[in-house]
C-alpha cells in the first residue's frame, strides 16, 4: 500500500472507529442510565475521551489523525499537508463516519440503516459549535506535539459539558451522527447549521492562534539583527 493510500485508510478507519465509540457508548449509556440523561452524558463523555486519545496516538503517526474535515482544511491551507490531499481526506472521513454509525448499530443489534430524529437547532447550539471547534483548532495548533492526543481528548471531554451542543466540533461527526437515531444522533435538517458553525469556528480558532503568536520579523529587522559587520559612527 502506497503512502497516500495508507494515510487515507488511516483517516477512514480512524474516523469510523471514533464514530463507533461516540455512538456506541451513547447507545450503551442510554440503555443503562435508566432515563438519567446526566449519567448517560457522563458515560458518553468518558468513552469518547478515552477512545479519542487512543485513536490519535495510534493513527497520528500515519495520517495526522485528523478525523475531521475542518482540521484537514486548516492543515492544508497552512501548508502542514499537501493541498491535493484535503479533498480525499474529507471524502474518506465522511465515508468513515457513516460506516462508524452503522458499525455501532451492528454491535448493539439495532437497525443498521436509520436516520436521527433528534433536532439540534437554534442560535445557542450554533454558537456552541463555533466555540467548540474554535477551541479544538486552537488546542491542535498550540499543543506540544507530544501532548496533542491528551490535550485534544481532555478539551473535547470538557466541551461535552460546557457547550450547549455537547461539542461535535467536527463536520464528519455531524454527518455520521445523522445516520443514528440514538442518544448521540442529530436530525439531518439540523446538520447543515452545525457544519457551517464548525467551519466558522475553525476559522476563528486559526485567527486566535495567529493573534497569540509572535509576529515574524520583517526582512530589514532580521538583516539588522544578524549583521555583525562593524558600523562607522561617523
Amino acid at each position: 500500500m502506497g503512502e497516500t493510500s495508507r494515510k487515507l485508510f488511516a483517516e477512514a478507519l480512524g474516523t469510523a472507529l471514533l464514530l463507533a465509540v461516540v455512538i456506541g457508548s451513547g447507545i450503551m449509556a442510554e440503555r443503562l442510565a435508566g432515563g438519567n440523561v446526566a449519567i448517560a452524558l457522563l458515560a458518553n463523555t468518558l468513552a469518547t475521551v478515552g477512545g479519542l486519545y487512543i485513536l490519535i496516538e495510534v493513527f497520528g503517526p500515519v495520517s495526522g489523525a485528523h478525523f475531521n474535515p475542518a482540521v484537514s482544511l486548516v492543515m492544508a491551507v497552512r501548508g502542514a499537508m499537501p493541498r491535493a490531499l484535503a479533498a480525499p481526506y474529507i471524502v474518506v472521513q465522511l465515508g468513515g463516519a457513516m460506516l462508524g454509525a452503522w458499525l455501532a448499530h451492528a454491535m448493539f443489534d439495532a437497525t443498521i440503516f436509520q436516520f436521527s430524529t433528534k433536532v439540534r437547532s437554534g442560535m445557542g447550539q450554533w454558537i456552541a459549535e463555533a466555540v467548540a471547534t474554535a477551541g479544538l483548532l486552537l488546542v491542535i495548533l498550540r499543543a506540544p506535539a507530544s501532548r496533542v492526543a491528551a490535550m485534544v481528548a481532555c478539551y473535547i471531554g470538557a466541551a461535552y459539558w460546557f457547550t450547549a451542543s455537547t461539542s461535535f466540533a467536527n463536520p464528519a461527526a455531524a454527518i455520521g451522527r445523522m445516520f443514528s437515531d440514538s442518544f448521540a444522533g442529530i436530525a439531518p435538517a439540523s446538520a447543515p447549521g452545525f457544519v457551517i458553525a464548525e467551519l466558522v469556528g475553525a476559522g476563528i480558532g486559526v485567527a486566535v492562534h495567529k493573534a497569540l503568536s509572535p509576529a515574524a520579523p520583517t526582512p530589514d529587522i532580521a538583516a539588522t539583527s544578524t549583521d555583525t559587520t562593524p558600523h562607522s559612527s561617523s
